[in-house]
């Protein structure tokens, strides 16, 4: 009698810890979902073109096949067909590639891309700046940064006078976030080649920032050191208000800080 007391107690113990943690993961989950509706709250939307059905590649466009719905404009700046002032003239047009059901259609899928484009000046929003800074390779995540795109910007430099500096003369710090990518070399996204064999090198990457952003890059660029940028993902407006500047003494004192806090970081947003 007592061992079924036993185990009928752990029982409902059981359920009452896991119908606790359901709550708490659904608190969690509403907080989560409160700040993400907090940070787009100020989000522009636009209205595009969609897909009203998978669309295999060669398909030859038609009223039917297509779509208005709204997005968040940081989700397809400069790419996406813009209705009304785009969509006009896009039927009777032949798709590069396929298009998945809902999804977005972009200039770049569509062959020969945006009729009478007027060059990279027509992209740019109002009160913005577009700005190109020379980076490649590694520094611009081995190439794979696409026009539309967003990143942040980091710089390197080297502090002294001296030949060979020490180590705790270079630093490291976040300089912009949440950066626009208009172009990578001379591809903007209404004239990139989506194709795989269509991707090609570039030593440059042209940003759109603000005036005063303007200038703070093209004085980092005229410094000793070199500018590196890290993609973020799309749906990511998320801002860091505290990064710290890395030199080798941070390294050497808080690399269990920070993969701690990444840890961390990546559990939050999983749940």
């Amino acid at each position: 009698m007592k061992q079924k007391f036993v185990l009928l107690a752990a029982i409902v113990f059981g359920l009452v810890a896991a119908l606790l943690t359901r709550s708490w993961i659904a608190g969690k989950e509403a907080e989560y979902a409160r700040q993400r509706e907090a940070l787009l709250g100020k989000a522009v939307r636009t209205e595009v073109l969609v897909a009203a059905r998978p669309l295999p590649g060669g398909t030859v466009l038609e009223a039917e096949d297509l779509l208005r719905a709204k997005v968040y404009e940081f989700q397809v700046l400069g790419r996406a067909v813009v209705v009304p002032s785009e969509g006009a003239g896009i039927l009777g047009r032949r798709l590069e590639r396929p298009v998945e059901k809902g999804a977005p259609l972009f200039w770049s899928d569509i062959e020969n891309g945006l009729a009478g484009y007027k060059g990279l000046a027509h992209d740019i929003r109002p009160g913005m700046r577009a700005v190109s800074i020379a980076v490649s390779g590694a520094n611009a995540v081995s190439g794979m940064v696409r026009p539309n795109d967003t990143v942040d910007v980091l710089g390197t430099f080297v502090f002294g006078a001296g030949d060979v500096p020490g180590a705790d003369d270079l630093v490291t710090l976040t300089m912009l976030q949440n950066v626009t990518v208009l172009a990578t070399g001379s591809d903007t996204a209404k004239t990139i080649d989506p194709s795989p064999r269509g991707a090609t090198g570039y030593s440059t990457v042209t940003l759109e920032v603000t005036p005063r952003e303007a200038e703070l890059l093209v004085f980092a660029q005229q410094m000793r050191g070199r500018l590196s940028l890290t993609l973020r993902s799309p749906t990511d407006v998320d801002y860091e208000k505290e990064l710290p500047r890395i030199d080798f003494k941070a390294v050497e004192s808080r690399l269990v800080e920070l993969n701690e806090y990444r840890q961390r970081n990546v559990r939050n947003r999983a749940r």
